[in-house]
C-alpha cells in the first residue's frame, strides 16, 4: 500500500455572532489570514482553524485543544489584556490535569470551549 501523507487538519469553528468572533480571536492573538463570505481564516505558528459564521445547536458542545510551550505565559497575557470583562467570558485558573497537562479553559463568546495547556 502506498504512504499517504497528511499535511495538516483545521476545525471549523462556530459563531454565533460572526463580527464579535472574529474580534475576539484577534484579541486572543491569532492573525486572520483572510475573511470572505461567511468564513475567516485564523493562525497562530503552526495552528490554524476556520471559523464560521454558522451557529448550529451542538455548538455549546464544541471543543478545541491548543498545545502551547509555556501555559503560564498566555495565561498570564489573557488575563492581562482583559478579554473575560471585553466579551464576557469565562477564563478558569490554571491547574495540572491527571494526563500529564497543565492547562486551563477559556470559553469563546460562542461557548466554545478552548483548552489550553503544555505537556508536563
Amino acid at each position: 500500500m502506498k504512504e499517504l501523507k497528511s499535511i495538516e487538519i483545521k476545525a471549523f469553528i462556530p459563531s454565533k455572532d460572526f463580527d464579535k468572533s472574529k474580534s475576539f480571536y484577534q484579541d486572543l492573538g491569532f492573525t486572520k489570514g483572510w475573511d470572505s463570505d461567511g468564513m475567516a481564516y485564523f493562525h497562530h505558528g503552526n495552528c490554524s482553524f476556520l471559523l464560521q459564521d454558522f451557529y448550529p445547536e451542538h455548538a455549546n458542545n464544541f471543543m478545541m485543544h491548543l498545545l502551547v510551550e509555556d501555559v503560564d505565559a498566555w495565561y498570564n497575557e489573557i488575563i492581562c489584556s482583559g478579554l473575560a470583562e471585553k466579551y464576557r467570558i469565562k477564563i478558569t485558573d490554571v491547574e495540572n490535569q491527571i494526563l500529564g497537562m497543565r492547562d486551563f479553559v477559556v470559553i469563546d463568546p460562542t461557548s466554545v470551549l478552548w483548552r489550553i495547556g503544555q505537556n508536563i
